[in-house]
């Protein structure tokens, strides 16, 4: 019983935690921060306005996640993203290969509740800050409605992540709303007037079939005038979810203040859409069609941009440059949409795609304004033009683990932010975030306190291409279709092929690749040849074109469009081994910066095989040695290890001169970087990565010191305690989760005094 007598006021309870880093934002941004941050083993406090973590990825909103791999349309071969980023897709896909919305937001929790150095605080807004004497930031206070609750959050760094850039605006430094002109960036891509300056927001709707007659009354507030909507024509019942983008609205509108406005016009569009398709009398399957589920937020494209200490623009990304404080890769297109949105009469959006993956530079994360703000998600510093890329959620995500890394660096090193920017400091967080299995274009990790760079590497074998055994379907030629082979410099190994051939005709065969020996758009050709072709069965296509290749790299072996023509394929799948087809071009307009673009993509498991061929002499880019050379994924090579497709005990092992005392094992397993992740309605045909290790034990010497069973990620850390003492480790590859040879793309261990900022010991 309580009983309190009147007052004249009360103060709501309040509670303070003090921290090494406080995140405001539990999107996929603040919660990677979050992540990355803790494992480093500093202390942050996560606050979250919503009740479930994941912004725009949650149940509440329920777009799917995607960054550079983008539904697999473009070329960006392997660009999934990587770190605390590519366990959450990993985990997603194997515990909810179907895409539930609300299994992801279990995904993201369990992992921040995994982490002991995390505070969390759910259904908590960020209402205001307050200042110390330099202008940094000293303290955020905000407020639970839920358990009527203020919080006092203080400490040395704070990462705004929330989306509007709430701590940002609160603390008053410069930011931007809307579309830079050509004249400022020299960016030709910068929108005119009658597109707008900001994309709008969407709300999704979920139908399901209940298999009798469902009657639908639509609210008075429902859109009654479809035809208003210029592509209504385009709505059918087969149609929802996220693949209902294009239903927008808010651009012309403040994104921030208005939008309650916003989503009261996106609820009157989709209840109309659903009034249309239930009760036109055009749908004759919605009669056993019920609503199921209506956003109840928006989920919001854009509002505020801050400014950091370098703005990011479209030439950064279509000319890929170099940036030399790179931190994370981004891959999707420059995506502007128009401003009117659904109600436009203009396409739903305009792409301009680069040639592949751009380095996203650390000056962008943080603010030029406040010395301890970190800036996340889709507020950091970029135009308008660079937004509509970076802006996609895995990018991100993984953008903002560089935040979690740097602060843990900050921490350790009592600097601010932008002292990061300093060559060795920048060369130590770029180490620090390769080691965690960040995705940063073109850098190597190059590991001083790696015990295996001084090791001799052996294997029980490694896989040779010599051939690929005819036993896959025959796939027509009604596009063009490529294989993508690592080849080594030199000259170019002879190929042969089979083919069905249905009338006499002629078959082009083209080799081609990509300007730079890691780039995947293949508009180089190198070589061509052609082959008359009677009709029949089964015949044998010998390529033999005199080309030198000038260093190692991905080369095409492109089969031209031809009806005629079928290719014989493999069942065999091999890491760093993928066909592509010709999916169409983007044709080049200097006018707007758009360069011209060949897609040649991917087709998704369970299709998608490899040629069928023999190839001589063999190619060997599956050595041991890779396990060191400082890649784990493949770029201008496969840079895997795998074993032969006949070894029935595959190993590694790891030799030192003299016996080492080892902490810590950090190994790399292939999970198919080029496998778009989608969180949500997607859905994907395995759990786990068929190329994946599943199970593997770790000896020293002739001891074995630990075994796992049941591996699907990508990143496996094994901590000793005590250290282990021995000049010989060996990893025996028990399984792996498909008929695919044993790979592996790293193997690295480390001495007891040596633990990394990434190291967690809960790994």
């Amino acid at each position: 019983m309580v009983a309190a007598p009147a007052t004249d006021h009360r103060e709501f309870r309040t509670e303070q935690h003090g921290a090494d880093l406080v995140v405001v934002g539990g999107g996929l941004a603040g919660t990677c921060a979050a992540i990355t941050a803790a494992r480093a083993g500093i202390r942050v406090v996560l606050v979250q306005d919503r009740p479930v973590l994941g912004g725009n990825a949650s149940s509440e909103v329920r777009l799917w996640a995607l960054g550079a791999t983008a539904h697999m349309f473009n070329n960006n071969r392997w660009s999934r993203e990587g770190g605390v980023m590519d366990e959450i897709m990993v985990e997603n896909v194997y515990r909810n290969p179907e895409g539930n919305a609300v299994l992801v937001d279990t995904v993201l929790l369990d992992k921040v509740m995994a982490e002991p150095n995390i505070t969390l605080l759910l259904n908590t807004a960020a209402i205001s800050v307050t200042k110390d004497g330099d202008g940094d930031i000293a303290s955020v206070t905000a407020f639970n409605s839920q358990n009527s609750t203020r919080y006092e959050l203080s400490a040395p760094l704070f990462c705004d992540a929330s989306g509007d850039g709430v701590l940002g605006f609160l603390a008053g430094a410069a930011f931007r709303m809307g579309a830079e002109s050509t004249d400022e960036f020299g960016e030709l891509f910068a929108p005119e007037e009658s597109y707008g300056s900001l994309l709008g927001q969407s709300i999704y709707f979920y139908s399901k079939d209940v298999g009798a007659p469902v009657e639908f009354t639509p609210p008075d507030y429902a859109l009654a005038d479809i035809t208003t909507i210029p592509r209504w024509r385009s709505f059918t019942t087969k149609v929802q979810g996220c693949r209902l983008w294009w239903i927008e609205y808010g651009g012309r509108l403040d994104t921030v203040h208005d939008t309650e406005t916003i989503k009261w016009e996106l609820w009157k569009v989709v209840y109309g859409v659903w009034n249309h398709l239930k009760n036109s009398g055009q749908f004759p399957e919605a009669e056993t069609l019920t609503l199921e589920w209506v956003g109840l937020i928006p989920g919001k494209r854009e509002s505020r941009r801050f400014e950091g200490l370098y703005m990011l623009r479209q030439q950064d990304l279509v000319e890929q440059r170099e940036h030399h404080d790179a931190i994370a890769s981004g891959g999707w297109s420059i995506d502007l949409h128009p401003a009117d949105g659904v109600f436009s009469e203009h396409p739903g959006s305009h792409h301009l795609h680069a040639r592949g993956v751009y380095q996203v530079p650390y000056r962008s994360l943080v603010s030029r304004d406040i010395g301890n703000l970190f800036l996340a998600g889709r507020i950091i510093s970029v135009s308008h033009v660079a937004f509509a890329s970076t802006r996609v959620m895995a990018t991100c995500g993984q953008i903002a683990q560089a935040i979690g890394m740097a602060a843990a660096l900050c921490t350790r090193q009592g600097v601010a932010p932008a002292d990061l920017v300093e060559p060795a400091r920048m060369s130590e967080l770029q180490r620090e975030l390769l080691r965690t299995g960040q995705h940063i274009p073109r850098l190597r990790l190059d590991d001083p306190d790696d015990l295996v760079r001084h090791a001799e590497l052996s294997a029980s074998s490694s896989f040779v291409l010599s051939s690929l055994p005819d036993d896959g379907p025959a796939v027509a030629l009604d596009t063009s279709l490529a294989q993508l082979l690592p080849v080594p410099a030199g000259r170019l190994p002879q190929l042969a092929l089979s083919v069905d051939v249905a009338t006499p005709t002629t078959l082009r065969v083209e080799l081609r690749s990509g300007a730079r020996p890691d780039d995947y758009t293949p508009d180089v050709v190198l070589g061509t040849r052609e082959f008359d072709l009677e009709a029949g069965p089964d015949q044998q296509v010998k390529i033999d074109l005199d080309v030198e290749i000038d260093e190692p790299r991905y080369v095409f072996v492109a089969l031209m469009a031809n009806d005629d023509v079928a290719v014989h394929t493999t069942q065999t799948r091999i890491s760093g081994l993928v066909s592509v087809r010709h999916t169409g071009t983007q044709e080049s307009e200097p006018g707007i910066g758009r360069p011209r673009v060949e897609f040649w993509t991917p087709e998704r498991r369970p299709g998608g095989h490899n040629l069928a061929l023999t190839l001589d002499p063999p190619i060997t880019a599956w050595k041991v040695e890779n396990l060191a050379n400082g890649f784990a994924r493949p770029t201008a090579q496969p840079n895997a290890w795998v074993a032969a497709a006949g070894d029935d005990a595959p190993s590694v092992t790891v030799r030192w001169p003299a016996p080492r005392r080892i902490a810590r094992l950090d190994l790399a397993f292939d999970t198919d970087f080029d496998h778009a992740m989608e969180t949500v309605l997607w859905g994907h045909p395995e759990r786990a990565m068929p190329f994946c290790v599943r199970d593997y034990r770790v000896r020293a010497g002739d001891t074995v010191v630990a075994e796992r069973t049941g591996n699907h990620h990508t990143r496996n850390t094994l901590a000793f305690d005590p250290p282990l003492e021995t000049d010989r480790l060996t990893i025996d590859i028990l399984a792996t989760h498909g008929d695919a040879p044993a790979a592996v793309f790293e193997v690295r261990a480390y001495a007891p005094a040596i633990h990394p900022a990434g190291w967690s010991s809960r790994s």
